[in-house]
């Protein structure tokens, strides 16, 4: 290695003889990932209780050795880089950061992403008939029924109205629906909780159209109808609507993407996928709902004894380790963070649990800011890995003090002839040799 000239060296590192020396950003840069650079840049950070205990020991010297700087400039450095361009595009590097896409729905990478809102390309895709290409300046929303005066919006006319703008999740009912028997579950997180996507949506109340169509008293549902060949329809209460269901027409800053409803969709923020009709033509309000194909024969929840549970909107709450999951392997013992998701129709995630015993002993995980309602929560849980096959869980809290239960508890108390609202403690097995892989429990 080449000893490092003194012009390389950083200058904002502490003069010689300093009893006190100053760590800089690139020291920390270089020592992170060393025996102590990990509890040096705790320190230096202000990391919680769990990374210090974790982290053990403290580095002795401030400055990295000479040969732990790069010996030569990059070529990337040496040659002016391209353009600015139209629209932007992600680096070549992350190319394999992509959906899992089947025939009817593609699932979004969940190990790979990184704090709560999902990229519009990795947004998760369910369709009954393909994606309808839609002019929008021929799309037309109607609203009809018990209203005193039937009105017909084009998108322009939306967009007149006051908007809004919300940070929330989706998550189609069949999310995790393999995980109900040992025998069918799947290898990643992608494959068994990919159905599932956080974005900021924007668009207009849906009170405020209902009102500007003059909302009967007795208008207690509505039928919403999309513009897809399935012609796809649901029943949703108006009290529904009126609380905070949202027509939605912008994601994350632009316009929707086909895939996603695109030119305008219903929103009811911690309701089923499904029933925020995407490419939105119609609403029809009545005084009661009206037992389509996706609220009768699809979308209910077969028990055990043959009753089937209808109009289960909303998801319950959820959790599920991303790092490390399926598929992965842990290279070597010492520190790892345990991160994931947790997310609740019902509000916010007050508390998520990780258990590194296989569920014998937990411990509360850091909640990654902001924690917002409705919406995927990011925690965090720093654990130091001793080479041990174990398994790794982690369960979450809502504000209403609902529990994720364990797959005992669930299959108890509805049985396994559902394929929808899974969401029971996911467990991951950690062998010796640091694989991680998928089990029942």
């Amino acid at each position: 290695m080449n000893p490092l000239k003194d012009e390389d060296r950083d200058r904002s590192s502490s003069t010689e003889g300093d009893p006190d020396p100053t760590v800089s950003r690139r020291t920390l840069l270089l020592t992170a990932g060393a025996a102590g650079g990990a509890a040096l840049v705790g320190a230096e950070l202000g990391a919680g209780p769990h990374l210090a205990a974790a982290q053990g020991a403290t580095p002795t010297a401030a400055v990295p050795p000479a040969d732990a700087v790069p010996p030569a400039i990059p070529p990337w450095t040496r040659e002016w880089g391209p353009l600015p361009s139209e629209y932007g595009a992600r680096s070549p590097f992350e190319d394999d950061v992509v959906r899992d896409p089947s025939a009817t729905s593609s699932r979004s990478p969940l190990a790979d992403l990184r704090g709560i809102i999902t990229p519009n390309s990795l947004f998760y895709e369910r369709h009954h008939a393909g994606v309808p290409q839609i002019d929008p300046s021929e799309h037309r929303l109607i609203i009809h029924g018990m209203v005193d005066r039937p009105v017909e919006f084009t998108l322009d006319d939306i967009k007149r109205f006051p908007s809004v703008s919300v940070i929330h999740f989706l998550e189609c009912s069949g999310n995790t629906g393999s995980e109900w028997k040992e025998s069918t579950i799947r290898e990643t997180v992608q494959k068994t909780h990919g159905l599932v996507s956080a974005t900021e949506w924007t668009g207009v109340p849906m009170k405020t159209l209902l009102k500007e169509a003059g909302i009967q008293p007795g208008g207690t549902w509505l039928l919403c109808e999309g513009a897809d060949a399935a012609a796809l329809t649901r029943s949703i209460p108006t009290e529904k609507a009126m609380e905070d269901g949202l027509l939605v027409y912008g994601q994350n800053g632009e316009a929707l993407r086909p895939e996603q409803g695109y030119p305008m969709r219903a929103i009811w923020p911690g309701f089923e996928g499904n029933s925020n009709v995407k490419w939105l033509r119609r609403i029809k309000v009545g005084n009661q709902p009206w037992e389509t194909r996706e609220e009768t024969s699809k979308y209910t929840d077969l028990l055990a004894d043959g009753v089937a549970r209808q109009f289960t909107f909303f998801m319950e709450a959820k959790s599920v380790i991303t790092s490390p999951s399926g598929g992965q392997t842990i290279p070597a013992q010492g520190f790892w963070e345990i991160s994931g998701i947790a997310w609740s129709g019902h509000g916010k995630i007050t508390m998520v649990e990780v258990s590194t015993d296989g569920g014998a002993t937990w411990e509360e995980a850091d909640l990654q800011g902001p924690v917002l309602p409705i919406c995927l929560t990011r925690f965090r849980y720093p654990w130091t890995w001793d080479g041990q096959a174990t398994k790794i869980l982690s369960r979450a809290t809502d504000e209403t003090g609902y529990v994720q239960p364990t797959v005992d508890a669930l299959v108890q108390a509805r049985g396994v002839n559902s394929t929808y609202h899974m969401n029971a403690i996911k467990t991951w097995a950690v062998a010796e040799n640091g694989e991680v892989t998928n089990v029942y429990q």
